[in-house]
């Protein structure tokens, strides 16, 4: 295997969270069990047989290796990946796809999918990915990847199961659907972004974006370019009900042990211990 970029890897539960990310530099994501990725900033060789993938925004640093992507799944004889993208970003990811494909003299087969906030996307029968409104400079989503099943109605419990077998055949609904937040990504994004969507809060597993920890690092400038500071982390400490909180995207000003020593005396416990600094 090409050892072309770096991953950092954690494991929770059943599920592997592989990438990395740093403000201006390259953000990406893989959750290999669900089949899937997240923005596509750089593309590591080991990512390349992950097919779906959802992209926040069209900041370099998210999008930069779509058209390498792209090329080496058509180069390696791959089906043609599905992209999922704003929707105000298709027809320009269009138009950088065919200025590649002349300078290339090469296809770049891909399915871009535009989305926008409140869509739904059903990747198998039990999972879905929900679109959500984020607060960026450029038009941005965040998601959710929803692990969703089928219960049988309360007042059918009691029944045997010819009876319910019966009622299906009478075309009686004996089942109700019930949807669980597995893993939200937020992207970039000012607190409002993630305000929105509270689901973000009981997702087993959040990423989030924490760009800025120093104090004079004022959050009115942050908030204004669409990215959150640690303060916003802290006043919103009681809000995070998930299993596993990756705080991701740190800017380039500091080193990994400056922010390890301001988070943790702002956030002491680091969230009963589900934080965890992606660094």
């Amino acid at each position: 295997m090409v050892d072309n970029a770096p991953v950092k890897t954690l494991q929770h539960d059943d599920l592997t969270i592989e990438g990395y990310s740093r403000a201006a530099v390259q953000s990406y994501w893989r959750l290999p069990e669900l089949n899937l990725g997240f923005d596509l900033g750089l593309q590591p060789w080991s990512f390349m047989g992950t097919e779906t993938w959802f992209v926040s925004h069209a900041h370099l640093d998210h999008i930069a290796a779509l058209p390498v992507y792209v090329a080496r799944r058509r180069m390696m004889k791959m089906e043609p990946p599905r992209i999922f993208l704003p929707q105000e970003n298709v027809e320009a990811v269009q138009q950088l796809l065919a200025a590649f494909i002349r300078l290339d003299r090469g296809r770049m087969p891909c399915e871009l999918i535009g989305v926008s906030p409140g869509d739904e996307i059903e990747l198998s029968r039990e999972l879905v990915v929900s679109a959500h409104a984020t607060t960026h400079t450029v038009p941005s989503l965040g998601y959710i990847v929803w692990h969703r099943r089928n219960k049988l109605l309360p007042k059918y419990e009691g029944l045997s199961g010819n009876e319910i077998r019966d009622l299906r055949l009478a075309g009686t609904s004996v089942t109700h659907e019930i949807r669980l937040p597995r893993v939200a990504y937020l992207g970039d994004s000012s607190p409002k972004g993630l305000d929105a969507t509270p689901d973000m809060y009981r997702a087993e597993v959040l990423i989030a974006e924490l760009t800025f920890v120093a104090p004079e690092h004022r959050k009115e400038k942050i908030h204004k370019h669409g990215h959150m500071h640690l303060d916003d982390w802290v006043e919103r400490a009681a809000l995070f009900e998930n299993q596993l909180v990756i705080a991701a995207h740190l800017s380039t000003r500091y080193h990994p042990r400056q922010v390890e020593k301001m988070v943790q005396k702002k956030l002491p416990d680091m969230l009963g211990g589900r934080l965890h600094l992606w660094l």
